[in-house]
């Protein structure tokens, strides 16, 4: 499955597209960085990583925060057309304001993700909405699965969760859940017309 190619600087509505495998090339000859390189530090395979690089798989996001976490960087830097690489100081009065329709587009072929705040770099969570294209598990393909914890708010449609310990679970506009995400996942679109979520990943387990 093929991602939308190049990151692109044009915005349209506030929503900018940016391709994390270019920004990823960018970082990794940034630091003077083989591919071997990164797959020693990320535990991608070098054959996986140069087809993320150049667009010919989908860069998901069980993807980008094993490339985060190997190179020691925020999600959101993947996010950025600069590839900015070190992080400002994080301050105790943040904030950042997404209008209707803005956000950071990254396509991964069986949904396209907009993420919000993607200007902040030290995030304690991800918040993003997606809109899911997949229509069975098969055109999905293989379920996502990374650490941390993950909430799904329906906004649109009829969203069908697949996980790789319960049966699926059907949810319509106004439904929501709260899952682990070390367990696999798939999103399907079950309705007929368009299914648009609002999903909140953190990237580690609370604490209690």
């Amino acid at each position: 499955m093929e991602v939308n190619r190049g990151t692109r600087a044009s915005r349209s509505a506030g929503t900018a597209t940016t391709d994390p495998g270019a920004v990823l090339k960018l970082l990794r000859k940034r630091r003077g960085l083989t591919l071997a390189d990164v797959s020693a530090l990320t535990s991608l395979p070098v054959p996986t990583l140069s087809k993320l690089e150049n667009g010919r798989i989908s860069f998901t996001y069980d993807k980008m925060l094993q490339v985060a976490n190997g190179l020691e960087i925020n999600i959101a830097q993947l996010l950025s057309p600069a590839g900015v690489d070190t992080p400002p100081t994080r301050l105790n009065a943040r904030r950042s304001i997404n209008r209707k329709g803005e956000g950071t587009c990254v396509d991964s072929g069986t949904y396209m993700i907009r993420h919000l705040a993607a200007d902040l770099l030290d995030k304690g969570f991800v918040p993003m909405v997606g809109d899911i294209r997949a229509r069975s598990i098969e055109e999905f393909g293989p379920m996502i699965q990374h650490p941390g914890e993950e909430f799904i708010y329906v906004l649109e449609g009829t969203l069908e969760l697949h996980t790789s310990i319960y049966a699926p679970v059907r949810l319509e506009q106004g439904d929501s859940i709260f899952f682990d995400s070390d367990m696999g996942h798939a999103y399907i679109n079950a309705g007929r017309g368009r299914c648009q979520v609002l999903t909140i990943c953190s990237e580690s387990r609370t604490s209690t």
